[in-house]
């Protein structure tokens, strides 16, 4: 298992460095000689990074293996360019053994070239020189006869034929550039390999770097906002956007003015090169065939911006229409929705889109290797990306069809944006974790930044959840909250008002400062977070949920706790004049009415546990248990009880259903909604 080990490893250290290749994009291989299980005899092997794989991360599961054997006899059942399709279906009758990845287009690619190792990259200098107007010529000006030339051809079994038969003819060379796509290497080991693959990227960003123009975007005709205007600017337009970019389906957002990506939309020449789109399928099929991009000043009106967006899509949907009918036959699939992926807003930044939030970041990566690539090729020659005929026939290939279908279902809040209040613990973290694993982007909001961040970083990684700042009683933090989510995942569609605390006094011991505290937490921060919240949502225009978490004494009246029920009746009020309110917009407004949550709750936590269980002359270790006692059902609340009403009302069955209320008491009958 040598072999496959420096496979591993060699692919690992070059998907690290996204010079050499872009996320998810390329493959590499290795062959070798096992012992078959069957027959007791030698059989060659091919290793190969299979179908969807990333060579960063890559490991054994990623890769698919087949018989050497078996896979070069296909070679001679070939029976041509219109066959492709079928040729993939014949890999999986040569894999040898159990599980392993699913073999890509390009698996032809490495069995057919005769060299043990073979890599297939598509780093951003390579790509410059494959879609260069005359990319032959500077491929022999830059490498001679080592690296060989290959004109545009669909990734498949002839493209692995030609270039098989391109090492053949060439013992010289230690590989070729892929016309309009990227670099292919081969080696007698898997050193020699790596090393003719950087050989070769290397090569040409040293080409580049020495022979390029220096400014090949023509000059700069206008500066980017300031860091602080940008982002304000951003986070105004990335809901509006977002909208839009959702008309056909609902779709996360994802932010960028990385330096490539402000001094690009700076360029005179923007406009032109935006307009020709991307070259390597890896690219396209990530960012469709070109960018939407907003032709207005980052200092005009919001309004000017907004309505420009508006018909500027518009256009969008229709051009994006009306090539798909250009080029679509009757046996093309259906067309997957014609909204953009890509939107290029000058002075300010890259708004990229996608179902989850990994895809519209991988999207937004794959834009910013683009206009590398455009700047490489500009610099040595001019850019000529491939004809948007080709760029169709792989979008809308069967086989990238099939391959969209083999995704798992997606989750019931796939798509959707969930910001929780008071979640680095208790109810609002048991909320977001489980909005989280229904599949929802989720904002941590929390007075302490460090827990909302350690909250965050259990429930996932970036792309799943993030954790901020957020003081629920100052206007001007509430705004930065809902700016906050709007950088990060473009928008927000779920709003769960759960910051709160309570103090438990009887009348005559409650102070005006008691009163205020608990009331401008709940009461005017529930306010606050749902007005900014209903403001975003309507500029979306893609409706939304808000869910306030009230309380069991929202309606009950019980015993030294004035402040705390009163500002709990004012929350549940709350959610009816919303719900009456917001509906127009499609925005539901509901509420859970929760009762004894004692496990696990930051409020009986800090202090309030001992005073209830004062008020009822039971132990605070007894407390939970005196709750639930006093049940029609005998059980205790835990926060995850909470979280999962919270999930029933913003899930996917309860879609008719505003301005209620869900009482999570295990059955109280001082609770009950009267």
């Amino acid at each position: 298992m040598g072999a496959v080990q420096d496979l591993i490893g060699r692919s690992n250290r070059l998907g690290a460095d996204k010079r050499n290749t872009n996320f998810a994009g390329g493959n590499t291989s290795a062959k070798g000689t096992e012992t078959d299980p069957v027959t007791g005899e030698p059989v060659e092997l091919l290793w190969v990074k299979g179908s969807g794989g990333d060579l960063g991360t890559l490991t054994e599961s990623g890769l698919a293996v087949l018989r050497l054997d078996r896979m070069r006899a296909m070679a001679g059942t070939y029976p041509g360019v219109d066959a492709e399709d079928a040729m993939v279906e014949r890999f999986d009758y040569c894999l040898h053994g159990r599980g392993g990845a699913a073999p890509s287009i390009d698996t032809a690619m490495h069995g057919l070239v005769d060299a043990n190792h073979v890599d297939h990259l598509h780093p951003d200098s390579g790509i410059a020189f494959a879609t260069a107007a005359d990319g032959p010529a500077l491929t022999k000006e830059c490498f001679g006869d080592t690296v060989v030339w290959v004109d545009w051809r669909r990734p498949g079994f002839q493209l692995g034929l030609d270039i098989a038969a391109i090492k053949a003819a060439n013992p010289q060379a230690i590989g070729c550039i892929l016309g309009g796509h990227g670099i292919t290497a081969w080696g007698a080991t898997s050193e020699a390999c790596e090393a003719n693959s950087l050989a070769i990227i290397r090569g040409c960003e040293a080409f580049i770097a020495e022979r390029g123009k220096a400014d090949p975007f023509g000059k700069r005709i206008a500066e980017p906002l300031d860091d602080r205007a940008r982002a304000k600017r951003a986070a105004a337009l990335a809901p509006v956007i977002r909208g839009l970019a959702s008309r056909d389906k609902r779709q996360v957002g994802h932010f960028t003015d990385d330096a490539v990506v402000l001094d690009f939309l700076a360029s005179e020449r923007m406009p032109e090169l935006a307009a020709l789109g991307t070259s390597c399928p890896d690219h396209f099929l990530r960012t469709k065939v070109r960018p939407m991009v907003l032709d207005l000043p980052p200092t005009a009106p919001l309004e000017d911006a907004v309505a420009r967006l508006e018909a500027l899509h518009a256009a969008y949907r229709e051009d994006y229409a009306a090539y798909y009918e250009r080029y679509a036959t009757a046996a093309s699939p259906a067309m997957r929705g014609a909204d953009p992926a890509i939107v290029l807003v000058p002075g300010v930044g890259m708004f990229s889109f996608g179902p989850d939030k990994k895809t519209a970041r991988v999207a937004g990566e794959f834009y910013i290797n683009a206009v590398n690539v455009m700047r490489g090729a500009e610099a040595i020659s001019a850019y000529a990306p491939i004809d948007e005929s080709e760029k169709f026939r792989i979008e809308y290939w069967d086989l990238e069809e099939a391959k969209l279908q083999r995704l798992p279902k997606p989750k019931p809040l796939a798509g959707r944006i969930a910001l929780v209040t008071g979640a680095a613990g208790g109810i609002g973290k048991a909320t977001a974790e489980r909005l989280a694993a229904e599949g929802a982007c989720v904002v941590i909001a929390d007075l302490d930044l460090g827990k909302a961040q350690a909250a965050a970083a259990e429930i996932g990684g970036a792309d799943t959840a993030i954790g901020i700042a957020c003081n629920v009683t100052d206007e001007a933090a509430v705004a930065s909250a809902i700016d906050a989510a709007a950088l990060a995942f473009g928008g927000v569609d779920l709003v769960v008002n759960n910051a709160g605390l309570s103090l438990s006094k009887p009348l005559l011991e409650t102070t005006a400062a008691d009163w205020d505290l608990q009331h401008d937490v709940m009461a005017k921060g529930s306010f606050l977070v749902s007005r900014e919240a209903a403001r975003l949502m309507v500029a979306q225009r893609m409706g939304g949920d808000i869910v306030y978490i009230a309380s069991k004494n929202s309606v009950f009246a019980g015993p030294n706790n004035i402040a705390y029920s009163a500002t709990k009746a004012d929350q549940a009020h709350q959610v009816r004049l919303l719900a009456a309110e917001l509906g127009g917009h499609g925005i539901r407004v509901n509420g859970v009415n929760p009762d004894g949550v004692v496990r696990g709750s930051g409020i009986f936590a800090g202090g309030w546990g001992a005073e209830r269980a004062a008020v009822y002359g039971v132990e605070e270790a007894r407390l939970g248990e005196y709750y639930a006692g006093r049940t029609l059902l005998k059980r205790e609340v835990l926060p995850s009880s909470v979280a999962d009403a919270v999930y029933a009302l913003v899930g996917p069955d309860l879609g008719l259903t505003t301005g209620v209320h869900i009482p999570v008491d295990s059955g109280n009958p001082q609770g009950f909604l009267r």
